[in-house]
């Protein structure tokens, strides 16, 4: 009788201990399995009575009686009677009866497997796309996972830990920081001094927001937000200006400092534009509530501030739509630049945010789910950074931009408004916008000043990409072995599906240098770019005048008529604000334990030189991050957003 210790490990997931019976078996190279052995405590046990015994390759766990109970396995580990060990990462909850089988930890292509491995593995992918199945839920978005929320697989459902802490936030949001107490705050707003009494009344400290609320009006604050703001991707440098959009040089000449032409400035590279043609014609909510489809140049001065120099509120030039410039009365200014942030504020909702992180993500996990085994290299690197993504925009769907959602309560854009807009943003969307360096380039902002959203992405780009690229060589030893993994091959081509843009994304990878932006575009997305368009979201918008999330008054068909009754009118109303503050508030924090990137507590890999990868990534982060924060030590406000200690790994919130 030879005999081997084991050591089962729960994790540290709260509730993740069990009353149940777990049994294990364990199964060597030849097939041969031990006796099914009771191992509710860790320790000995005997098995395997043969004198040659081979390695170890999987256990085999069964959890019996009660039902309906979870337990949370973290890792397992075999000694053998010859010294040798063999690891079991398994991080997963066992459900029900479940009989649940797990391989050896080394990481292993599926062209290495063979015989009675191979087909298990088939056998794996094939249980996993009957649970993980796509769905269309609305016309225009991409596909997501076929479940609602009390339906999901336990692997992707939040853990308790995660549930507290969200319940937490929502109810100190709704009822210590806003709804509750700003109930009395019933009647419409009557100057921006109420605004003031808000934030002074909850006592919220925070620099960001506090020169946010007494600069909110100044032209380099309007500008400044373009690059480091919550929507710092909508900016591009100006080569042409577009037919629906006639500015003159006469109209902006006392504005353009260096005493050129408006054509040179463009030559030159000193002009940049914002449209967000994507709104124009979007059917509203209500017909009280009114949208507008602006373009707003802009122009770096000799500060190297981008300021704006002229607003059209509309598609349409002609004289029911003129434009605005800095020189008009104070107000007519300050509201064309309201309407700006206003239609911002809704397609950095819906498209910078909505689509471009959250849903994009979920598209990655379910692929990731469907093709990728859990012994392949590629899943065990991006497992850490799905973590919670599938449960986060179910939850989404069903209670932010469902029908009866919090953001249709807030925003003027009505259900059949957000499926033409997303419809319109997923045909522009493509593989290769989701590159961050080419996304800069795309937009012709490589040499913008003061563009710290570009230059800290580019650093956690950079540092993502050598990651991966060290991770994807330590297992492909060549271009031709991406090409024979047909998991990888499936798993493009069914991301492919998800997206519904055929045109737009790979059907296939052909080699490592592929495969390394592929996977960096995953990571990326997933941890930094939602960072840097979530987590500001609170800093920017509790300011209400800075971002409205809708207007009630039409945008002005001409000058001179806008007074600040008008202006006051047109804001959200105090209800409408009350809803957008807790909402911001809770979608702007962190987990409590929240897990930053290149965080891996849960071993999914057991091979020393990934390991060591690892440890180089965490180092390469560590140096971002002093970089950032020396950085900002000289910026009157920081900019920490894509710090990497500011980053969670997943798209979680």
């Amino acid at each position: 009788m030879l005999t081997y210790k084991v050591c089962v490990s729960a994790g540290r997931q709260m509730i993740a201990e069990t009353t149940n019976s777990i049994y294990l078996t364990l199964i060597d190279s030849e097939n041969y399995s031990s006796e099914r052995t009771l191992v509710n405590q860790p320790g000995d046990f005997a098995g395997f009575e043969r004198k040659d015994i081979g390695d170890i390759v999987e256990v085999k766990l069964e959890k019996e009686y009660p039902l309906n109970s979870l337990w949370f396995c973290k890792n397992i580990t075999v000694k053998t009677p010859s010294g040798k060990c063999f690891e079991f990462p398994c991080h997963r909850w066992i459900e029900d009866e479940n009989e649940v089988i797990i391989r050896e930890g080394t990481a292993r292509l599926p062209q290495d497997d063979t015989g009675l491995l191979k087909k298990q593995r088939r056998n794996e992918l094939e249980s996993r796309r009957k649970i993980f199945r796509w769905k269309e839920w609305r016309p225009g978005f991409p596909k997501g996972i076929d479940a609602k929320m009390n339906e999901l697989p336990s692997e992707v459902q939040f853990d308790a830990e995660k549930m507290s802490d969200f319940a937490l936030n929502s109810k100190k949001a709704i009822g210590e920081l806003f709804l509750d107490k700003n109930k009395d705050f019933i009647n419409s707003w009557k100057d921006m001094a109420d605004f003031e009494k808000i934030l002074e009344y909850f006592k919220i400290k925070n620099t960001v927001l506090e020169t946010v609320s007494q600069d909110w009006n100044k032209d380099y604050m309007f500008g400044y937000q373009f690059l480091n703001g919550c929507n710092p991707v909508m900016i591009r440098k100006c080569v042409n200006l577009p037919n629906s959009f006639p500015v003159t040089h006469e109209m902006v000449e006392g504005f353009l400092k260096r005493g050129v032409t408006l054509q040179q400035e463009l030559k030159a590279g000193n002009i940049y534009i914002a449209d967000y043609k994507i709104l124009d014609g979007l059917p509203t909510s209500s017909p009280q509530l009114y949208l507008a489809a602006p373009i707003c140049l802009l122009y770096k001065n000799r500060l190297d501030q981008i300021v704006p120099i002229a607003i059209q509120l509309s598609q349409n030039p002609g004289e029911r739509s003129p434009i605005f410039l800095p020189s008009d009365n104070e107000y007519d200014w300050t509201f064309a630049k309201m309407w700006v942030k206003s239609a911002d504020f809704l397609v950095h909702q819906l498209v910078t945010h909505l689509l471009k992180t959250h849903l994009i993500s979920e598209v990655f996990e379910m692929a990731m789910y469907r093709q990728l085994s859990e012994v392949h290299p590629v899943y065990k690197l991006l497992k850490p950074h799905v973590r919670f993504t599938i449960a986060i925009n179910v939850s989404a769907r069903e209670n932010l931009i469902g029908e009866n959602g919090v953001f249709s309560k807030f925003s003027s854009v009505s259900g059949a408004g957000i499926e033409k807009m997303m419809e319109s943003a997923m045909k522009t969307l493509t593989y290769k916008s989701l590159c961050f360096p080419e996304a800069i380039k795309a937009r012709r902002m490589e040499d913008v000043p003061k563009y710290y959203y570009r230059d800290d992405g580019m650093k956690i780009w950079n540092a993502i990409h050598c990651f991966v690229s060290a991770v994807v060589n330590i297992y492909y030893d060549s271009d031709e072995a991406i090409q024979k993994d047909v998991e990888i091959q499936e798993f493009v081509k069914d991301v492919f599906f998800g997206m519904e843009n055929s045109d737009n994304f790979p059907k296939s990878l052909n080699t490592r240098a592929q495969l390394s932006e592929y996977l960096t575009v995953v990571i990326f997305t997933s941890s930094a770019q939602h960072a840097a368009v979530n987590f500001g979201q609170f800093d920017w918008y509790a300011w209400i005048p800075n971002s409205p999330c809708t207007m009630r008054k039409p945008p002005p068909e001409q000058k001179g008529q806008v007074d600040m009754k008008y202006i006051m009118e047109s804001l959200p109303s105090r209800g409408c604000c009350n809803v957008v503050l807790a909402t911001v508030w809770t979608l702007s924090q962190f987990q409590k334990n929240e897990l930053f990137l290149g965080m891996y507590p849960e071993t999914f890999f057991t091979e020393q030189p990934v390991k060591e990868a690892i440890k180089t990534f965490l180092k390469k982060l560590d140096e971002v991050t002093n970089k950032i924060k020396r950085r900002n030590e000289g910026l009157t406000m920081e900019y920490c957003y894509l710090s990497p200690d500011k980053i969670p790994n997943s798209v979680a919130i």
